[in-house]
């Protein structure tokens, strides 16, 4: 436990050490983390009403105004006339901002490109400038945007992927399509392209014209017929690498046998299948490709089976939902997310994809809309959707102020990478995969296949496999409205 000293002070809010603080309000010292979320509160102060910034606290911990609290500090920007934290010269986060990106998309001229005019004006409406101001002090983040101002590198999605390193670049790309600036393109697709031309530059030599046809005709094509649908998302680019590499392994397993697609036999296909079941579902693609385009001899490719994890028991179900709803010492994105999981099935990469247009409220009744109508949300989790609603993260810079996903991510225009909640969910105790199973298969012993299918999202024939697996089918069910 750290003690204080008269030369290390107690924070006069939180009580941890200030070990470096010039800053001395009526409650004594105060450490940067209370200050720092103090000068980003702002609300009607309880005394005088006035509503701005609100750091101050009475002695119940209402919230008070500068002049109220006693601050003997004015906060008022010497420019704008806005309270707020100051970082520089008397001014505020959001004029320092405007003053630093103008210099960054200045076109030669002394003026902001054109061009770039609406990204700048979304970028500096950001409620909290701070982060904006760091951002724009990482070292590879001013080149990129000087290039594009200058029209060193053109202002289009292919001219951005000339540049580098690609995560900067991504960031900004997301931004740019935010702001209108450029049009909407599918984030993972570009983001496939770019690997995939580093990628083939690496692979050996005797393999890359035939990984290149293969990703050009098969694993391309197919993804830009998915981005045509609309966002494919993470998963499927993540699927399509590993695709890619498995294939590349396979090419050089060949060569340890001093064999060729082209002299490739049943016996080492055999064999290839007999090995590690991580391989084979990467491979298998590529090989069925090579039989339909006659890169390789007409052999039998054997169907990859994978034994899928046994569902969680009903009880086990139940005890998980019933710690969700009353367990507060979880994070509310956490249980929402959770019990989507656990009440409706949902994979996570769906539920990364849902608006707030998908939740209906109908009088006292909220509903989410996972499938073609709406799905009634039970009590009490309809309570916890309205207030995560009220309180969603990652609103607060300039990458989703105005947005209307779900979960918003902290990509402009971008919603929570399924992988985030995945490992939040397994942090908080919630087997992802296996709780989804259990649920839909307790669904389908209450209510038919086409039914669980047309209310939560699923593919007919799939609601009907996994009906029959539970033994239910409701095959005696009689369709209809049976309500008349």
């Amino acid at each position: 436990m750290t003690t204080t000293t008269p030369s290390t002070p107690a924070c006069g809010r939180c009580q941890r050490v200030v070990k470096l603080s010039g800053r001395r309000w009526p409650e004594g010292p105060i450490c940067f983390g209370c200050y720092a979320t103090a000068m980003q509160t702002y609300a009607p102060c309880t005394r005088c009403r006035h509503h701005g910034l609100a750091p101050g606290r009475d002695d119940d911990g209402a919230l008070l105004c500068v002049p109220c609290s006693g601050i003997n500090v004015s906060y008022r920007c010497q420019r704008c006339g806005r309270e707020a934290l100051r970082h520089s010269k008397n001014l505020c986060g959001h004029c320092v901002l405007a003053d630093r990106l103008a210099v960054l998309l200045d076109d030669g001229t002394g003026q902001i490109n054109p061009d770039l005019k609406p990204f700048y004006d979304h970028f500096c409406a950001m409620p909290r400038p701070r982060s904006g101001i760091l951002w724009l002090t990482k070292p590879h983040v001013p080149p990129i945007l000087r290039a594009l101002a200058t029209g060193q590198t053109p202002l289009t999605h292919d001219g951005l992927s000339t540049l580098t390193p690609w995560r900067s670049v991504a960031h900004v790309r997301d931004l740019l399509i935010a702001s209108g600036v450029l049009p909407p393109a599918d984030r993972f697709l570009i983001l496939f392209q770019q690997w995939l031309d580093g990628w083939l530059a690496d692979v050996d030599p005797d393999h890359r014209k035939v990984l290149q046809r293969f990703a050009t005709w098969h694993i391309l094509r197919r993804l830009r017929t998915a981005a045509a649908r609309g966002p494919f998302g993470y998963g499927r680019n993540q699927s399509a690498r590993n695709t890619l590499v498995k294939a590349a392994d396979f090419c050089a397993w060949l060569d340890t046998r001093d064999r060729t697609l082209s002299t490739c036999t049943q016996a080492d296909i055999d064999t290839f299948y007999a090995r590690s079941t991580e391989t084979r579902p990467g491979a298998h693609m590529f090989l069925k490709w090579c039989l339909t385009n006659r890169v390789m001899p007409k052999l039998t490719i054997p169907t990859p089976r994978s034994q899928a994890s046994a569902p969680i028991s009903a009880r086990q179900r139940l005890d998980l939902i019933r710690r969700l709803t009353e367990d507060d010492s979880l994070e509310l994105r956490d249980r929402i997310v959770a019990l989507l999981v656990l009440l409706f099935a949902q994979d996570v990469v769906k539920i990364t994809r849902l608006t707030l247009d998908d939740i209906v409220g109908d009088g006292d009744q909220i509903s989410i809309k996972l499938g073609t109508d709406p799905t009634p949300i039970p009590a009490p989790f309809d309570g916890l959707v309205v207030r995560y609603i009220n309180n969603r993260p990652n609103l607060v810079t300039a990458t989703n102020p105005g947005s209307t996903l779900l979960f918003p991510g902290r990509r402009a225009g971008q919603p929570m990478h399924p992988t985030t909640l995945r490992l939040r969910l397994a942090a908080a105790g919630i087997p992802n995969l296996t709780g989804r199973t259990a649920a839909l298969r307790q669904l389908l012993l209450h209510a038919p296949a086409p039914i669980v299918a047309f209310l939560l999202g699923y593919a007919p024939s799939t609601t009907t496999r996994i009906a029959e697996e539970t033994g239910d089918t409701y095959k005696h069910y009689a369709p209809g409205d049976h309500q008349k």
